[in-house]
């Protein structure tokens, strides 16, 4: 029998309610993003019906087209890799962007924040494991190349997102989710960061609930609320 959208939200919804009391949590700490990449518009709208209120996107065009299809409550985070020439396009239509690995980033996204008369807020990715094919600052220099970003007036810094190594047996997680808590705990003790909300988005459908021990504040969850996306898109990506 095929789960339902409202199934499917329901039941990552429960997974969350019960990680929250399992480290004496309020679940209110925790926003669900879903991380919509590839998704069909039918799914997301299902999703929506269901509960859902935020989507993530990790392409801009495709996120583009789907924006005016759904409901106009829709709060939409960026949470894919980001190039410099799509900042423009992302400022205006976004709430967020999880994906900030690197100081020139940050640096744009401020400047065309500041020209559109916006406010959005950012997340710095951190490269935890030091992974090549990943992005993001590495933790040993965190804090002196984030120091020229902590007080902007178009981006706000309000938290850290990682993917961390994957690890065979979901338990492995917890060390990697714990050592981003840290980073945060560290960033945020720093007189520059002292206004710094300190969000931790990390978790996906595999970890999430480890990540919610640990203190996610927000997780990107794809497959557990969409069903599988289409073969000919499947990778790791932001959320899953």
């Amino acid at each position: 029998m095929t789960e339902s959208a409202s199934d499917r939200f329901g039941a990552v919804m429960s997974r969350v309610t019960a990680a929250c009391e399992r480290s004496r949590r309020d679940p209110s700490e925790v926003t669900l993003i879903g991380a919509s990449k590839s998704q069909p518009l039918d799914r997301m709208r299902a999703a929506w019906e269901a509960g859902l209120r935020v989507f993530g996107e990790n392409r801009v065009q495709e996120a583009l087209g789907k924006m005016d299809q759904l409901p106009p409550e829709v709060e939409w985070h960026f949470i894919g890799p980001l190039q410099s020439n799509k900042a423009r396009k992302v400022v205006p239509r976004f709430v967020a962007v999880h994906s900030i690995d690197r100081t020139k980033i940050a640096m744009v996204l401020d400047g065309e924040a500041r020209k559109q008369g916006a406010r959005l807020q950012g997340y710095l990715e951190i490269n935890l494991g030091g992974e090549p094919t990943k992005h993001g600052f590495e933790p040993a220099t965190l804090l002196d190349r984030a120091a020229p970003i902590a007080d902007l007036e178009g981006l706000e810094i309000v938290g850290l997102m990682a993917i961390p190594p994957f690890e065979p047996e979901i338990e492995q997680m917890r060390g990697w989710f714990r050592k981003l808590r840290q980073l945060r705990d560290e960033l945020c003790s720093r007189a520059e960061w002292a206004g710094c909300p300190g969000y931790l988005s990390m978790g996906m459908s595999y970890d999430f609930e480890v990540a919610v021990e640990e203190g996610a504040t927000h997780i990107r969850v794809g497959t557990a609320l969409f069903g599988p996306r289409p073969q000919t898109d499947i990778d790791r990506g932001k959320g899953e």
